[in-house]
């Protein structure tokens, strides 16, 4: 399967999930995104059009762990959306994985953000 179309596919799952899920100020969206170099999260009131938390593999708390995008970089960042969150007051939220399949990376951050105190 050439590039083009392999990404013409994830598109299209990405607008299928994105169709049913809705983020508002009392459950947020939690939408995870995972790229070569950087793993990044954040928790969006789309209601209002606003980010409520956001963390990153960039962020000064985190980058000088030597992080790349693995399993351990996915749970730590999960632990500490999960902070977050909380100290935001956001108790539970709605996942939204962008169109990737639930495990490896995507599966430790949901269970590392489940155990830091999220319902989802």
């Amino acid at each position: 399967m050439d590039l083009k179309k392999k990404q013409e596919l994830r598109q299209r799952r990405v607008w299928r999930v994105r169709k049913k899920i809705q983020g508002t100020a009392e459950r947020p969206r939690l939408a995870v995104c995972f790229t070569n170099a950087n793993v990044y999260a954040q928790a969006i009131d789309d209601d209002a059009g606003r980010t409520l938390v956001y963390v990153s593999s960039l962020d000064k708390d985190v980058r000088g762990e030597g992080v790349r995008p693995n399993i351990a970089t996915a749970t730590k960042l999960g632990k500490l959306l999960a902070e977050k969150a909380s100290a935001a007051g956001i108790s539970s939220v709605v996942f939204d994985r962008h169109g990737r399949r639930y495990h490896g990376r995507v599966k430790a951050f949901a269970d590392a953000a489940r155990e830091g105190g999220l319902q989802f």
